[in-house]
């Protein structure tokens, strides 16, 4: 085992077989559980760790490399997928289902539009992103283009959060990481008008901000992020493990930045208290969730019967319910995987989710889709890939393909994840 020693500034080394998991562990304080396999390096130098975080280095200008040509990639094929299937505008491709949603309650807020006979179903959506369209609308009128834009921009940030979240583990791993991410079957979502990449902007700085011990500045994020999805609370669960088991957490910081720690869950509560005092219900989000989208606890046995069997009996989304088995299972195993490995931090991230998406919903619904949220998953497949090429190759022969078509099939009209 080779141990670097660093000044205090320059805190983030893990070990390269437990990079996606104990997320704040520093190389010279490794226990048992955390066996180094080599020489790591967080961090590159003390003056890395100083730099500025609007400042980026080659591996941020890769990340946005990525980010800027799977775009373009993606736009060119909507364009091909398109004749004979839609002859639909770009932005309104761009902008089914929840798009409209988003843009309805910033529009005309949660009574709905005028005449509107199923507004009840809006308050499942967290008001956070058509906050945000309300005021970016001053600037762009033309909501479909806002919230495009807002997905565009917000998945840059998480291309360089990512990147730095791998380099953070081991150097040179930024670039296989933010590659895995976004050739994902599932990746279309941070093309179209939906919260997969808002959230996932503030949700992974969060992360990352708690492995160099910046707790505060994580909470701060975290609730940003919690105004978004409820998945902020799934967050808020993972920080807080994570402060409780790293070194620059409980241990170094103490008991005074345990407060911080509650900020992610006031837009929760705020956003309850809200609904309270327009329906009376505090949970009108999880009711309309189970209402209108099937959203209700069921065995998880039941709940993969009844998908199957969806698969079977409606021809037009066989493939997206397959998909989502398929995803399902991925998470199983992920859950299981972070278990193993005790990445505890990851566990309190993950599990929640599990039992979320595979037993709180009659069928699977949006699991692939939230595979997005999962970077656990593409750190283990960004890191492993750059040791060991032929993973990330086998990876890309499965993801790419299902990736390319999932991008055609959403923006031609068809569901996906």
């Amino acid at each position: 085992m080779t141990e670097i020693h660093k000044p205090v500034a320059a805190s983030a080394p893990a070990d390269a077989e437990a990079t996606p998991g104990d997320l704040a562990a520093p190389a010279q304080h490794l226990t048992p559980a955390q066996p180094a396999t080599g020489e790591v390096r967080g961090e590159a130098t003390a003056a890395g760790a100083e730099r500025r975080w609007w400042v980026g280095g080659p591996a941020d200008r890769t990340a946005l490399l990525i980010w800027f040509f799977w775009h373009v990639a993606a736009y060119v094929y909507m364009v091909l997928a398109a004749p004979g299937r839609t002859d639909a505008p770009l932005l309104d491709r761009l902008t089914p289902w929840d798009s409209d949603n988003f843009i309805t309650i910033a529009q005309h807020g949660y009574d709905g539009s005028p005449g509107m006979t199923d507004a009840p179903k809006l308050s499942a959506f967290f008001p956070g992103i058509p906050l945000l369209l309300r005021y970016l609308h001053v600037f762009v009128s033309d909501w479909s283009l806002a919230i495009v834009l807002v997905s565009l921009v917000a998945s840059a940030v998480v291309a360089v959060a990512l990147s730095r979240l791998s380099e953070s583990f081991k150097e040179g791993t930024g670039t296989w990481t933010v590659l895995a991410f976004f050739l994902s079957p599932f990746a279309v979502f941070m093309l179209a008008g939906y919260s997969e990449a808002p959230f996932l902007a503030l949700a992974i700085p969060a992360w990352l901000l708690a492995r160099r011990g910046r707790w505060e500045a994580a909470a701060v994020c975290a609730a940003f992020a919690s105004s978004i999805r409820v998945s902020g609370l799934f967050l808020l669960a993972g920080l807080v493990i994570q402060f409780l088991v790293a070194d620059n957490g409980l241990r170094g910081k103490g008991w005074r930045t345990v407060p911080w720690l509650a900020l992610p869950a006031v837009p929760v509560l705020a956003y309850m208290a809200y609904l309270w005092s327009r329906t009376g219900d505090l949970l009108a989000w999880k009711h309309a969730e189970a209402d209108y989208w099937g959203r209700f606890a069921e065995w998880p046995w039941q709940v993969f019967v009844n998908t199957w069997n969806r698969s079977l009996e409606e021809s037009v989304l066989r493939t997206s319910y397959r998909e989502e088995i398929l995803a399902a299972l991925v998470l199983a195993a992920l859950v299981v995987w972070q278990a193993v490995r005790r990445r505890w931090g990851n566990l309190a991230y993950l599990a929640p989710q599990a039992v979320a998406l595979l037993a709180m919903s009659s069928f699977y619904m949006s699991v692939g889709r939230a595979s997005l949220l999962w970077w656990p998953l593409y750190l283990s497949v960004g890191i492993a890939g750059a040791r060991r090429p032929w993973v990330f190759m086998a990876y890309l022969a499965v993801a790419a393909p299902v990736m390319a078509i999932n991008v055609g099939n959403f923006t031609t009209g068809a569901w996906v994840g």
